[in-house]
């Protein structure tokens, strides 16, 4: 804290800030110029983030699925519907159903309070079981369950509530729950379809009767004695005709020849027509946002390229902004940023490698061999910077007559003259992002010293901190000599004032 003018009545301070003033307009411009290096470092970075958003869609250009994705269509969409992957063949299908796939069902004879003891009902069952201990082992489970998953404890307070609880709460396949209204309790397998193998008796080898699905265990008390459990419905397969075929499923789905067909209901002794086509719609939106993007990225590239560059803007000073408001501010920044890519060669070379990728021919096997073939080519003015026209009536058309030669023009991962339209582009794309990242680093760059843009901003540092060390020292030396100069007048006013008073005696 420095106290000045006390002898001569001038304000130091005022005199030693605005000569700093003019010694630190120097900084002023180096801090300018490392703004406008993050300015510029941001710039590249945000180009690089579209660039990577059009990376990442490539990987749906290169699947198979994206030309050649199947619809289906169904005569009787309330009883059988499918889906079909991109393997599957186009043609017409006959779906007869006759008979759901459905769950087995029990359901207890008795009512019972769904807050009752369990450890109660056992007591007041027919066989007057004895109870051993705090806590009772039931054994429920469906076919082909292991022991673990089949074994329900119940212990000395649980009730009918509780028990349910620990049934649903296995992987028994098995859902248990009560009805309020009937106050009985009702337990259906999870699963539809027979699972259970069927007895034969040794003469004649016909089938015994279909065993159930929810095996009750019959160590010691069982839940099917104790509630007086019944199988209400047994389980069943599907049953249905395919082409004439009769085929079972255990569930109301089945896939044959990449289609699933899935059973809503039966058909009531007719024939759902199927129909499985090449989903056009679907690949030509795929396409259509492909080019939407790609479009986005030219614009944003070519955008940089063409605005106007306003030298006389330079970043503001921390000083200058407080002497404006924040719109002044936001619009002051906007003509300071504007233009400060243009002319990089990172940029404009990126664009013509990215223009340049599209007009090469593919050599595929098929009639298809450039993307004008399918309506698709660069726009002719130079102001648009490559940017992609698309005929839409021409790619439709393509699409329907040859999805595979789009496919072979768009997605060939071959090294040669026969390399697909977007693997060249994303060469290009992976050159222009790592020169970029080159200049300007990315988010996770740990160091300046990892791109040039960095360097730049690290070495302007290091100047603006010796330059601030060296404006600490001409401010210690202005003050230095303005204190001297307090201490000269003070001396010359002493010896005024004693020449005064001399004069005063005389």
């Amino acid at each position: 804290m420095r106290i000045g003018g006390l002898a001569t009545g001038m304000d130091i301070d005022e005199i030693v800030e605005k000569m700093m003033t003019a010694e630190r307009m120097p900084l002023d411009r180096m801090e300018q110029d490392r703004t406008t290096l993050e300015w510029k470092r941001d710039g590249f970075r945000d180009i690089n983030k579209t660039l990577l958003e059009l990376k990442n869609m490539m990987l749906d250009m290169k699947l198979s699925k994206t030309y050649q994705s199947k619809t289906v269509t169904s005569s009787m969409e309330n009883a059988v519907t499918a889906t079909a992957t991109s393997g599957a063949p186009e043609g017409t299908y006959q779906i007869k159903v006759n008979k759901l796939a459905s769950p087995e069902i029990w359901q207890s004879t008795k009512e019972l309070e769904i807050d009752k003891k369990v450890f109660d009902i056992v007591k007041e069952s027919e066989n007057g079981e004895e109870i051993n201990g705090d806590s009772i082992e039931f054994k429920i489970g469906t076919y082909g369950i292991d022991k673990e998953n089949s074994t329900i404890v119940i212990e000395k307070d649980d009730t009918i509530k509780d028990l349910l609880k620990k049934i649903n709460d296995k992987d028994n396949n098995i859902r248990a729950f009560y009805d309020e209204q009937s106050n009985q309790v009702i337990m259906e397998t999870t699963r539809t379809g027979i699972y259970a193998e069927t007895d034969k008796s040794e003469s004649g080898g016909q089938e015994n009767g279909q065993p159930p699905e929810i095996i009750f265990g019959d160590e010691g008390k069982s839940l099917a004695n104790i509630f007086g459990m019944e199988r209400a419905k047994e389980a069943t397969n599907a049953d249905f005709e395919y082409n004439g075929l009769k085929i079972e499923s255990k569930t109301n789905s089945y896939t044959l020849n990449d289609i699933t067909f899935n059973f809503n209901a039966t058909t009531n002794n007719e024939s759902a027509t199927l129909s499985v086509r090449n989903d056009t719609e679907a690949t030509f939106d795929k396409i259509m946002e492909f080019v939407d993007k790609y479009n986005e990225v030219v614009e944003a590239m070519n955008g940089s390229q063409r605005e106007e560059k306003h030298r006389d803007y330079k970043p503001l000073t921390e000083e200058q902004k407080k002497e404006m408001s924040e719109k002044e501010i936001e619009l002051w920044e906007e003509k300071a940023k504007s233009g400060l890519l243009r002319g990089e060669s990172t940029i404009t070379n990126g664009l013509y490698s990215m223009r340049n990728s599209w007009y090469s021919t593919v050599k595929t096997d098929g009639d298809i061999q450039s993307l004008t073939q399918i309506g698709i080519k660069t726009s002719e003015s130079y102001m648009d910077g490559g940017k992609l026209i698309v005929d839409e009536d021409k790619l439709r058309a393509a699409l329907n007559d040859d999805p595979e030669g789009v496919q072979n023009l768009f997605s060939n991962s071959a090294k040669d003259q026969s390399r697909g339209l977007v693997n060249r582009l994303e060469d290009s794309l992976t050159t222009t992002m790592d020169s970029i990242k080159g200049r300007a680093g990315n988010s996770t760059s740990p160091s300046l010293d990892n791109y040039t843009l960095g360097k730049q901003m690290k070495d302007l540092n290091k100047r603006i901190s010796d330059f601030e060390d060296r404006l600490v020292k001409v401010e210690s030396r202005y003050w230095n000599q303005f204190t001297a100069m307090e201490k000269a007048i003070q001396r010359m006013n002493q010896q005024s004032e004693y020449m005064m008073s001399q004069f005063g005696q005389m």
